[in-house]
């Protein structure tokens, strides 16, 4: 059974700093992107960050580009999102995602795999 499960979401003051991580389990991560996106109340789903599955290459929405590292460790089954100088507009709840294809998509369905997400709330 497929499962990724994110955590390390909260409540922080702007300009601060969190790290999610994603636990992935029931398929072959090291054969994966892996990609972060996230929603925010009333809007669409956005990108946020992508990997390879090697983790030699990432992505990023300009909107987070500076700020959040994207990174994985495939011995752990495990994505990482480090997110610091955080804005009181990166407040969204955070998903991770898998991709079985070879591409850093920065598109929803271009995943196959989602978690359930976490919150994230930033303050001003």
């Amino acid at each position: 059974q497929v499962q990724l499960v994110e955590s390390g979401g909260g409540l922080v003051q702007a300009g601060g700093s969190l790290r999610l991580s994603c636990a992935a389990s029931g398929f072959t991560f090291s054969s994966c992107v892996m990609g972060w996106f996230r929603q925010a109340p009333g809007k669409e789903r956005e990108f946020v960050a992508a990997i390879s599955k090697s983790g030699g290459f990432t992505n990023y929405a300009d909107s987070v580009k500076g700020r959040f590292t994207i990174s994985r460790d495939n011995a752990k089954n495990t994505v990482y999102v480090q997110m610091d100088n955080l804005k009181p507009e990166d407040t969204a709840i955070y998903f991770c995602a898998a991709r079985l294809g070879p591409e850093l998509r920065t598109t929803s369905p271009d995943y196959n795999y989602w978690g359930q997400g976490t919150q994230i709330t930033v303050s001003s």
